[in-house]
């Protein structure tokens, strides 16, 4: 079962949040577990919208207590923006 997570910003900083998201990115990819992590420019203006898989819910607890996670994303992404929304999904159908 893999575990989904979709982040949702909000931000004035739109430009700025992505280029600091492209170090995190390429960090979180070799990261054990992680199946995908994928940066996307909203079509409203200031929207950034990040997808991530992992093999486990284990495995993306580890990541959000990374190094990098909390340097880049906790440190320096979230203080740029307005709004912030982070969904967890399962496969439908599966127990968790």
């Amino acid at each position: 079962m893999s575990f989904v997570v979709v982040a949702r910003y909000v931000t004035a900083h739109r430009d700025r949040v992505l280029a600091l998201l492209e170090p995190m990115a390429a960090a979180s990819r070799r990261e054990p577990g992680c199946l995908r992590y994928t940066v996307h420019s909203g079509t409203e203006d200031g929207v950034v919208v990040i997808v991530e898989e992992y093999e486990s819910e284990q495995d993306f607890t580890a990541h959000c207590e990374s190094e990098h996670f909390r340097r880049i994303v906790l440190g320096e992404v979230v203080p740029l923006l307005s709004e912030r929304q982070v969904t967890t999904c399962v496969p439908a159908g599966s127990e968790r």
